[in-house]
């Protein structure tokens, strides 16, 4: 890889006029005596790299721009790499060094403006607005994507349930539209219930199939929700791959089959994965971004908040959930470009009117009637029950995606189809459950007037029934939702929790408004009205979804606005921010995290969480690697540096005065190492027993030592094994690779200072070093590892004194198995009572790995070398 980019230099415009020569100009050799014009170049080489940026002002107009060249080589060798983090403070002193080179460029234009032609004004013009343009573009997609995907979806979830006769490819609402009294043009299958039940459960199956297959055929990465994912990739953390073109194409098609097969899966976590799969995509085509880090995560940060903003219809609150949730760092200019973003993405949805309501979103309703101070008690029941069940469907949910990776991995198509039949055959005979889950908010949301009835929810001789319905279709949801989400078809848990949320406040509405019309001249309910109605059972069902929204992600404020734009009313805005108020304390005090914090947690992923308050009271000495392997300042063998990098998967290395005396003088990553070593190899031949030096003063002083120690008698070599060692460059200078100025701190800092500075610089990795010696470094990972450790002592220390066991049980005996083995066993049983089925030809389980693991990807072997900064995948 490293070869094929030197050989073939990225496309982009030279940051110099003139710099596609600096590659011929470079000197083949290290060993020759410096001249100035080899000092001014080492001056710049020192300022790209962080080491000098004060220098760099007073650069000469002749440099030859070699430094921005090697810069952006390195860059686009790290684009390939997966599975490592980026170095935000390095990153930033690049793209500072770039400004710098534009502005130098730039200097005297007006002045100079008959030197330029017309073409250089545009070409300035379009760098400066080219965000902008990006952003818009972006915004279109994402906007015509999510419409197509909605009218996709709505006719593939109906045509379970039957067809349209005056056109095929009409879905219910369409084929219906302005007929009263009935439909006749929309025709169940057959008349048969059984016969649609099965045809129900044969589409259904057939979806999972298709979406399934398709995941795991062409992109893997287009599974689940992805907000997990992309939190850790907008905080550094790079996954090859994630954020591609075939995981968007795959997206965009799985994602209505995967809704329409009737799984208990959503599409507003998926939406954020396509919006900045678009976003990363169409960036990538512009110059800016694909050399910068920092200005990428500012689009993929504008995107997820565009996701949002088309899912729910409300681009304020996907500003706000992309700032509340996603992004780890939100600077005002990204702010506004999240919000540009949004308003372009829900400008063109709504243009594009796929429901033909003027609506972006089914389950878009209004409410004319305020509430009752006496239904404040009821709301809090709401909250409660969203704060519950988060804490529960994360538990569980937990569970379940644990034993889907030990055991289900390799299962992944058969268990999509066997999710969706067991879903389709449990939900049909419910006459909510059937439907789509957005059909069913629209339903429970509306208010009884204006002939919004369902199979006579609003009537009052059906009352307990609907109840009944409610309570069963709350219940099998949360079931289906603990075991569906997670499975390898595109799957969010947003609107199947809004739905759980509607059951069970609709549930309690229902049974308010019961209350009231048996005890109406009650005290309690002495502030409703006579002649109007005092109880909205739809404004419940609306409160009850944004509590189980809170709960499961454990967001207040972007919930309660999303909430508020979906109903345009200003008077609920209290009893939203009352029940989602509610919903976080309940869940604070059950759980620690939203579903996509837990889901990094169980992954493993190397993400610090902003909003996460740790208090060790230890010193960083007790996380950091200690005796990290280290790299002499000068003298060290290239084979040796080579032996290095291919032997361990290290991904830097402390420079050091000497290895005795430990005295710290830089840092150079794997990646720069890498790429020293075979540039130098293409620019001239190396001596086998080259040696390399990694600061200035360390390369001078062997160039004079070498020419001081040269004799005549030694310029004539007399074996062969003196001439090959006498041919090619002995010494190199990879002084301009090294970071001079790495961030460093003393052993006795607290951890939590440290945890602070990953959290808010972003570094790669920090350095101890007490009196300039080096004593250790810490990442991301020690510090995670340390984390998991003390928490697992503390579940240790909690289990030193367990429960007392039942009757007859044995805490040794073999009745140990945990619920996963069990359930593994028994559906192993039914797997053999199948025809066809061969027991020895099932795979064994794989491994699960602890908890307390760091993961990076797909993993082969475990990380036991405390040494090893972050591992690339295998």
């Amino acid at each position: 890889m490293y070869s094929s980019i030197l050989k073939n230099p990225p496309n982009y415009a030279p940051p110099y006029e003139g710099s596609t020569e600096a590659m011929s100009s470079m000197p083949a050799s290290s060993t020759s005596l410096p001249s100035p014009s080899v000092f001014s170049e080492r001056r710049i080489w020192r300022s790209f790299s962080g080491l000098s940026t004060s220098s760099q002002a007073q650069r000469p107009a002749s440099d030859n721009g070699q430094a921005p060249v090697i810069t952006e080589e390195i860059s686009e060798i790290k684009r390939y790499e997966d599975f490592t983090t980026i170095d935000w403070v390095q990153d930033a002193v690049h793209e500072q060094a770039r400004r710098r080179v534009k502005r130098h460029e730039r200097f005297g234009f007006w002045e100079r403006e008959s030197t330029f032609k017309w073409r250089q004004k545009v070409r300035e013009s379009y760098d400066a607005g080219q965000a902008w343009l990006v952003i818009t573009i972006v915004g279109a997609l994402i906007g015509l994507i999510s419409a197509v995907l909605n009218i996709i979806t709505e006719w593939l979830s109906d045509i379970k349930l039957g067809y349209c006769s005056t056109a095929f490819y009409l879905n219910e609402q369409f084929c219906c539209w302005g007929a009263e009294g009935g439909c006749p043009e929309w025709n169940t299958w057959t008349s048969l219930w059984i016969v649609n039940y099965f045809l129900y459960t044969f589409y259904a199956v057939l979806f999972a199939f298709i979406a399934a297959k398709l995941v795991k055929s062409f992109a893997p990465y287009a599974a689940g929700s992805g907000i997990s994912e992309i939190k850790c990739i907008i905080a550094g953390f790079v996954m090859k791959g994630f954020l591609g073109g075939w995981t968007l194409l795959i997206k965009s098609i799985a994602l209505p089959l995967a809704i329409a097969s009737g799984l208990s899966v959503g599409k507003e976590g998926p939406s954020v994965h396509f919006a900045v799969c678009a976003g990363n995509v169409v960036s990538r085509l512009f110059s800016k971004y694909k050399r910068s880090a920092s200005k990428t995560r500012e689009v993929l940060t504008a995107t997820a908040a565009a996701g949002v903003a088309v899912a729910f219809g409300s681009p304020i609150g996907g500003v706000l959930f992309s700032l509340e949730e996603v992004a780890s760092y939100f600077p005002l200019k990204t702010l506004w470009r999240s919000y540009f973003c949004a308003l372009v993405a829900t400008g063109v949805l709504s243009v594009m009117n796929p429901f033909r309501t003027g609506q972006m979103v089914m389950f878009q309703v209004q409410y004319d009637r305020s509430w009752h101070f006496f239904e404040l008690i009821f709301f809090i029941i709401l909250g409660i029950f969203g704060g519950l069940y988060g804490a529960f469907v994360i538990k569980w949910n937990l569970r379940v995606q644990a034993f889907r990776k030990k055991y289900l991995s390799q299962h992944a198509v058969v268990e999509s189809v066997v999710l969706a039949a067991i879903t389709a055959v449990i939900c049909f005979p419910n006459m909510f459950l059937k439907i789509n889950m957005t059909e069913m908010m629209e339903i429970l949301f509306h208010e009884c007037e204006g002939g919004h009835d369902y199979h006579g929810l609003c009537e009052s001789k059906y009352r307990w029934s609907m109840v009944a319905s409610l309570a069963t279709a709350t219940i099998l949801r949360i079931f289906l939702v603990i075991i569906s989400y997670g499975c390898k078809v595109p799957a969010g848990i947003f609107v199947p929790s809004m739905a759980i949320g509607a059951s069970f406040g609709r549930m309690v509405g229902i049974m308010v408004q019961a209350l009231h019309e048996s005890f109406p001249d009650s005290k309690f309910f002495a502030a409703c009205e006579p002649d109007v109605p005092c109880i909205t059972p739809g404004t419940y069902a609306f409160l009850g979804a944004a509590a189980a929204l809170s709960g499961i992600m454990h967001l207040t404020i972007s919930v309660t606005v999303i909430m508020f734009e979906l109903t345009g009313a200003l008077t609920y805005i209290l009893p939203t921010m009352i029940v989602v108020g509610i919903t976080k304390a309940v869940g604070d005090r059950f759980g620690n995290g939203g579903i996509a914090d837990r889901m990094i947690w169980a992954n493993g992923f190397p993400f610090l969480d902003n909003k996460e308050d740790h208090v060790f009271n230890v010193p960083v000495s007790h996380a950091m690697t200690n005796e990290p392997v280290s790299l002499p300042a000068s003298d060290f063998p290239v084979r040796e540096a080579e032996h290095l990098l291919n032997d361990n998967k290290f991904q830097g290395f402390p420079i050091v005065e000497d290895r005795s005396s430990k005295i710290l003088v830089g840092y150079i990553g794997r990646t720069e190492l890498r790429y020293a070593i075979d540039r130098a190899r293409m620019e001239g031949i190396l001596s086998p027993n080259a040696r390399c030096a990694f600061t200035k003063a360390a390369a001078d002083s062997s160039v004079a030592r070498r020419a001081s120690s040269v004799s005549r008698h030694d310029l004539i070599p007399e074996t062969f094994d003196a001439i090959q060692s006498s041919v090619g460059t002995s010494h190199i200078d990879f002084s301009r690779y090294v970071d001079h100025t790495p961030l460093t701190v003393h052993p006795r800092l607290p951890l939590e200072t440290v945890m602070e500075i990953f959290k808010k610089m972003g570094p790669r990795v920090i350095l101890v070093e007490h009196r300039g010696r080096l004593t250790g470094l810490v990442t991301v990972k020690d510090c995670l590892k340390y984390q998991f450790k003390v928490e697992a002592e503390e579940q240790a220390l909690a289990a030193t004194n367990p429960p007392q066991l039942p009757l007859g049980a044995h805490s040794n005996g073999k009745n140990t198995d945990s619920l996963e083995e069990r359930v593994w066993h028994f559906l192993q049983k039914v797997g053999s009572l199948l025809p066809g089925r061969r027991r020895e030809n099932r795979p064994a389980p794989v491994e699960d790995r602890s908890a307390s693991g760091i993961l990076h990807g797909t993993e082969e072997e475990h990380d036991d070398d405390g040494m090893v900064e972050l591992e690339e995948r295998p």
